[in-house]
């Protein structure tokens, strides 16, 4: 398929400096200071996850020059839980912005879902003749009765979505391949044990209990076996390598060949291993965007594109991969031609 991006915008919660974070949720201010990051963004009280992509999808739209009624397909990434449970969020936000002749999809795909995004794109763009005009939008509103933005994962977890509107024979920011691997052998290794059809809150289990810390859902998880642990670790570098080779392959490129890779929003030493994995320099991915803004969830890497392209770092003809992972575990990698 043939489709580009148009224009992009963005919606970010406030900012707030790691000491902050570290004082409001009772961190250990040395590890935060540890993982490399600046700062990240917490929404206001109230403001959800729909909101936060209203904004960044009204952004990209206005923009764009498109009018919301004139869009064909609304495809929503989120990782996390939005404001209602036995809702569709994604409709939710077609509705609000009056996006009445869109279809509307909705990704929970963690934090790859903004990156399959486009093949979801792709697959719709070839089996409706008909559609011209996408609206893609990842959002990241962190539900703090179940997540610890500074202890749940390995980076810093901010408040914000990004968007962009993608027409059907444009050629800038042109999609040419996304590849995803799935492995269901650690779909468990992120649930959350209370509040689903199996276990749903009641007198026994009344309230929501955060997710544990990486560390002890990886002892859990792998029942203390070290050896396990190890072999899932390198699972997931191997893994990202691959996906990343895989797009190349099918569009004919290296790796090296890459202008930038655009890697999901993680910490400092994430990142070093990352290039190390891939063979190319730090400079060459978006670590130090990250480290001044945070982690997204699924919207990192088209905030990171929205910001590299904006400060004139990409040019026509650059070819970047926008690359993740996600609970599931799901890699997945798309790779763009600005």
């Amino acid at each position: 398929m043939s489709f580009g991006i148009v224009a992009q915008g963005h919606a970010l919660g406030r900012p707030v400096t790691v000491a902050e974070a570290a004082e409001r949720y009772g961190a250990d201010p040395q590890r935060l200071a540890g993982l490399g990051y600046r700062r990240l963004h917490r929404a206001d009280d109230g403001e959800g996850l729909t909101d936060l992509a209203l904004r960044a999808a009204e952004s990209a739209l206005r923009k764009a020059q498109v009018a919301a009624a004139d869009l064909d397909l609304l495809v929503l990434a989120l990782p996390d839980v939005p404001e209602y449970l036995y809702w569709d969020a994604a409709a939710a936000l077609q509705g609000r912005l009056g996006a009445t002749g869109a279809e509307a999809v909705l990704i929970a795909q963690a934090c790859g879902g903004g990156v399959t995004a486009f093949d979801t794109v792709a697959g719709r763009l070839a089996t409706h003749p008909g559609y011209g005009t996408a609206l893609v939008v990842a959002a990241n509103r962190i539900t703090e009765a179940y997540w610890d933005r500074t202890a749940t994962g390995t980076s810093l977890s901010s408040d914000g979505a990004a968007a962009a509107v993608l027409r059907r024979g444009h050629g800038s920011g042109a999609w040419l391949a996304t590849e995803t691997i799935s492995d269901g052998r650690y779909a468990d290794f992120m649930r959350m044990e209370t509040g689903g059809a199996a276990r749903p809150f009641d007198a026994e289990h009344p309230e929501p209990a955060v997710i544990a810390p990486l560390i002890e859902r990886m002892d859990t998880f792998f029942a203390g076996d070290g050896r396990a642990t190890y072999d899932f670790m390198t699972l997931l570098h191997d893994r990202t390598r691959e996906v990343l080779e895989r797009a190349c392959a099918r569009v004919g490129l290296t790796p090296g060949a890459l202008e930038r890779v655009l890697y999901l929003h993680d910490n400092i030493g994430a990142f070093r291993d990352l290039a190390k994995n891939l063979g190319i320099p730090l400079e060459a991915t978006n670590a130090e965007l990250a480290m001044t803004l945070g982690h997204f969830g699924p919207a990192d890497q088209l905030l990171s594109l929205e910001r590299l392209s904006a400060a004139g770092e990409l040019v026509e003809g650059d070819t970047v991969a926008l690359l993740s992972m996600g609970t599931g575990m799901h890699w997945t990698c798309t790779l763009l031609r600005v």
